[in-house]
């Protein structure tokens, strides 16, 4: 299992920059889609041996100067440009000695009035484990069936990646676990116990599924999307989501999924619980 997450996430976002994304002329018969080394050299301004070395692993400790060229060499957004300063500090040996919180459980009690002022809306609080700490009643009407809020904590990668069900529920299973590792992946990874834990957990059960993903997915989550969900009661859902970071004492994020489109929004209206109205007399 690699644990060169600087040199994935590199090597990922190069292959996915076209050469005409850059403004680089495209020969004839290129075969390559993605950029190559050289080309990334040249636009950031270093030596196609130190790009070489940053995605072998051979370097985990660039300078600020030559991220901000990577940076700009690769068309990173904002949030790609965080996270990938944070793959550099992990490198750093001192961060290994720093203190790792555990991963909260509990739920102040303004977040949770949130949650509550949120339905209708299918909304779930997560921790950094993917643990499922609070949601709104629409959130366990829609989930509660598939089979996620089951376990005494659930937990939504173990969900998707260990229990057959999740397969059924996710049309587009694949993309969906390679999302939760992403999120598993979205930090210090295996240099945070905890989730050490957990990932040595998933190795033993989802494995192939999981260990796969640690070495191909960069840990870059989608912050939101569109999902679509079996659901065995009202049918096929498409549910566009939010995921909302809170502040960095919580360590905690928000997921609010929101009907796509007119046949999902009628589909959630059936079900929410029906009122009872009661003629006098």
């Amino acid at each position: 299992m690699s644990d060169n997450e600087l040199g994935l996430f590199l090597r990922t976002r190069r292959a996915a920059i076209t050469p005409a994304e850059v403004g680089l002329p495209v020969a004839p018969r290129r075969r390559a889609k993605g950029l190559l080394r050289s080309e990334v050299a040249a636009l950031a301004r270093v030596s196609v041996e130190y790009v070489t070395r940053l995605e072998q692993g051979r370097d985990r400790r660039p300078s600020p100067q030559i991220l901000a060229g990577l940076a700009d060499a690769l068309r990173l957004s904002a949030s790609e440009r965080a996270h990938l300063l944070r793959l550099t500090k992990v490198s750093d040996p001192g961060f290994h000695c720093l203190g790792v919180r555990r991963p909260a459980r509990t739920v102040r009690p303004t977040v949770r009035a949130l949650i509550d002022r949120m339905e209708p809306s299918p909304v779930v609080l997560l921790n950094r484990l993917g643990d499922v700490l609070a949601f709104t009643g629409a959130y366990e009407r829609l989930m509660a069936p598939i089979g996620l809020l089951e376990p005494a904590r659930p937990n939504l990668p173990r969900f998707v990646l260990t229990d057959d069900r999740a397969r059924k529920a996710y049309p587009d299973w694949e993309r969906i676990a390679d999302e939760e590792v992403a999120a598993l992946k979205q930090g210090p990874f295996r240099a945070d116990p905890h989730i050490a834990a957990l990932a040595d957990e998933l190795t033993l059960t989802a494995g192939e599924a999981f260990t796969r993903r640690v070495d191909t997915v960069p840990g870059m989550a989608g912050a939101n999307g569109v999902i679509r969900l079996a659901h065995p009661t009202v049918g096929d859902l498409n549910l566009a989501y939010e995921v909302l970071d809170l502040p960095a004492d919580d360590d905690q994020r928000l997921i609010v999924h929101l009907p796509a489109d007119p046949a999902t929004e009628t589909a959630l209206e059936r079900l929410r619980p029906q009122q009872i109205h009661l003629l006098a007399g």
